[in-house]
């Protein structure tokens, strides 16, 4: 407002302050997002216990209505608060785009659940077929790695920086300079 010109970006000294100048953003980016998912899994949970103790609503059905709120408060709360600084597209796009990498993740911690379970399980039953083993597994092994694709996908694939392209560039006209 001034009329000043901004000076050069001042940096931090040490190793701690070069890191956080590097990946600042992401760090941020990604504190964000675990808040993000936080409040949808306790919506998630919530709702899905009130509905089958209070309303004796079938399990299955339960947690199907539970996980589509529970999504779609997670993609408005990353569209407009984790990735509100990224560019805007067509919003059924990114819906459609944030619940097939929603569905991948689930694939991810449900195949971590198998393995420990029945993979494991097979050859140490008595430690991989407990429900302590099988909540480690899906919940600590399955969740941190599904969170960990989910946070990648959607900053790669749904709400993507600005003049990133959604679709490969290609050149209408040949060129005919051989």
């Amino acid at each position: 407002m001034t009329g000043e010109q901004p000076g050069p970006r001042q940096t931090r000294r040490g190793l701690v302050g070069i890191l956080f100048d590097r990946f600042g953003h992401l760090l941020r980016e990604l504190s964000k997002f675990a808040t993000v998912g936080g409040f949808a899994f306790l919506i998630d949970f919530a709702l899905f216990n009130y509905l089958t103790s209070k309303h004796g609503v079938e399990e299955l059905t339960a947690k199907t209505i539970s996980t589509v709120i529970a999504a779609s408060v997670a993609f408005l709360g990353n569209r407009f608060w984790t990735w509100r600084h990224r560019q805007r597209n067509n919003a059924a796009r990114e819906y459609a785009l944030f619940f097939f990498f929603n569905a991948v993740g689930l694939g991810i911690t449900v195949a971590c659940l198998a393995l420990s379970h029945y993979g494991l399980g097979a050859i140490w039953p008595t430690v991989f077929q407990t429900r302590l083993a099988d909540n480690l597994a899906s919940y600590i092994v399955g969740t941190g790695l599904a969170t960990l694709f989910r946070f990648w996908s959607y900053r790669r694939f749904v709400f993507v920086e600005a003049g990133t392209p959604t679709l490969p560039q290609v050149n209408p006209e040949p060129d005919h300079r051989a």
